[in-house]
């Protein structure tokens, strides 16, 4: 069974754009669990443009599925995964500047760095995927880092497939066949929604996570939070 796991970065979005306490990022994310998602992604920014550390503290005695905690490891981060023992820390390597996640690490030149990070937060008692393009190289060198998953990059996967989804989900299967027979586990997420869900979990029927926010938050404008979170489930059936 593939779990999906709701991205609810952009629920804080629309509370910070107008102040207060609406829509109320605590309580959608229990909805999100009470209509059926098994896990809520968060990524915690420095400038605390979507999500706040305040937001962190409260989501980490409410959740009751999987907390899933992403990030660029720097000290902050850390410190928030020290604290909060997420089910998971999803390391990411995007700068505190960017708009949002946009590449994958390149594990064997950051494999040092990653060894020793990936180390500590295990120590921790929380489960590390780390967030690599779909290369079977880059698959391998999260492994060497002691990484439990990856992540599947996969917004190249979403810009190809209404041209080839067979051509644009070979590397896709290809990095996740190369992650099962290394003995860890696969979840993927960027830029997944209802078109193009339901093939990637027909070429890699064994994911464990998709992560999915900004698709389904969208999507829910029109079919309601609860109705999308079913439909996005079904997807992964």
């Amino acid at each position: 069974m593939t779990k999906l796991s709701v991205n609810i970065n952009k629920i804080a979005t629309l509370r910070n754009s107008r102040g207060g306490s609406k829509p109320d990022v605590l309580q959608v994310a229990l909805d999100c669990e009470r209509f059926g998602a098994q896990g809520i992604t968060v990524h915690p920014r420095p400038d605390e443009r979507h999500i706040r550390y305040s937001d962190v503290m409260e989501l980490k005695d409410a959740v009751s599925t999987e907390f899933n905690i992403e990030g660029y490891p720097d000290e902050r981060y850390m410190r928030i995964i020290e604290e909060v023992r997420p089910a998971q820390a999803t390391l990411v390597p995007d700068p505190p500047h960017v708009l949002t996640s946009n590449a994958g690490w390149d594990t064997h030149a950051h494999r040092e760095r990653l060894q020793d990070i990936i180390a500590t937060i295990k120590g921790w008692g929380v489960r590390t995927s780390v967030f690599v393009e779909p290369e079977e190289q880059m698959v391998e060198g999260a492994a060497q880092c002691g990484a439990d998953r990856i992540e599947l990059y996969t917004e190249g996967y979403a810009r190809a497939y209404g041209e080839n989804k067979a051509d644009a989900v070979k590397p896709y299967f290809n990095a996740a066949y190369r992650a099962k027979a290394l003995g860890i586990g696969i979840n993927a997420g960027h830029d997944l929604d209802l078109y193009n869900l339901a093939f990637l979990k027909e070429n890699i029927p064994f994911m464990d996570e998709v992560s999915i926010g900004h698709a389904l938050i969208s999507d829910a404008l029109y079919y309601g939070l609860e109705k999308t979170i079913q439909m996005y489930l079904a997807k992964l059936k």
